[in-house]
């Protein structure tokens, strides 16, 4: 048995959380509804190459100006 196993303990926390959503079942739904709209999207991968390509190398310092040009 390791030192650090607390048989069957959930800590306050889990414990509001659990109740919370035997409370009200309808909170995984927004959640997931939640994520959804603002996450999990189809990613077009050709597009985003296409985005990757057009990326332009910064310098080191962009502040530096560009002695050569004067």
């Amino acid at each position: 048995m390791s030192f650090f196993n607390r048989a069957h303990y959930t800590s306050d926390a889990t414990q509001f959380i659990n109740q919370l959503k035997e409370d009200n079942p309808a909170i995984e739904e927004g959640q997931r509804a939640g994520r959804a709209l603002l996450w999990d999207k189809k990613v077009d991968r050709d597009a985003r190459q296409d985005y990757d390509a057009g990326d332009i190398a910064q310098k080191p310092y962009v502040y530096q100006t560009d002695a050569s040009k004067f």
